[in-house]
């Protein structure tokens, strides 16, 4: 994951705007507390989040991957007013910290979260998304794609987290690697789908962004 020299990485950091005093106590909290931090959205890429939603100006943000809510909160900052995030997880062993920090934000009222697997949950939920975010498991990243494309609104957009895959992605992969496979044939997949096209930014872990067609 760590494709920069340190000191540039650090320039870029302090030329991003800050993260959030809440934001900043969720980081420290889920480095201090829970295990595989690195799965953390972090500063930078949690303003780019958080600028892209923006952007959008989303009545509807799907996120499908909670970890420790912290790539929610950026998202929802970009929301229309009255508008709804929900996101997914598959451990509810994080819920209090959920509770926690969502609960502080002053986006209760905005965000939902739903336990247990998301593909058992998605074809269940409204259409007319306005933007997605996939940051779960890679080996389902194909899968989410395919469930959540039809209920993206034309115009909307779709993020994947984590298609750079600490550089596995361009190096020699053996098949038993599942999540690197996944990876790159999900790449494949939505480079070839004339339904969206396709940006692969290079930030952290990289990003891919859709926009549909």
């Amino acid at each position: 994951m760590e494709f920069l020299d340190p000191k540039l990485d650090e320039y870029i950091q302090k030329h991003t705007i800050d993260e959030s005093e809440l934001l900043n106590q969720l980081n420290r909290d889920t480095h201090l507390k829970v295990l595989m931090p690195r799965m953390l959205s972090g500063h930078v890429q949690g303003r780019m989040l958080s600028m892209l939603s923006h952007m959008v100006q989303p009545k509807y943000i799907l996120e499908i991957g909670t970890y420790t809510g912290y790539s929610a909160l950026c998202l929802a900052e970009g929301l229309k007013d009255g508008g709804k995030l929900i996101t997914i997880d598959n451990n509810e062993e994080l819920k209090s910290m959920h509770e926690e920090f969502i609960g502080k934000s002053g986006f209760a009222d905005n965000i939902e979260i739903l336990y247990g697997q998301a593909l058992d949950i998605i074809d269940d939920l409204e259409d007319g998304i306005d933007m997605v975010f996939i940051d779960a498991d890679k080996e389902n990243y194909s899968n989410y794609f395919d469930q959540v494309i039809d209920k993206v609104r034309p115009g909307g957009f779709i993020l994947a987290d984590n298609v750079l895959w600490s550089g596995k992605v361009i190096q020699e992969v053996k098949p038993n690697d599942k999540s690197t496979n996944a990876i790159i044939a999900f790449h494949k997949k939505v480079h070839d789908d004339p339904r969206v096209e396709n940006v692969l930014f290079p930030v952290r872990d990289g990003i891919m962004v859709l926009r549909k067609l």
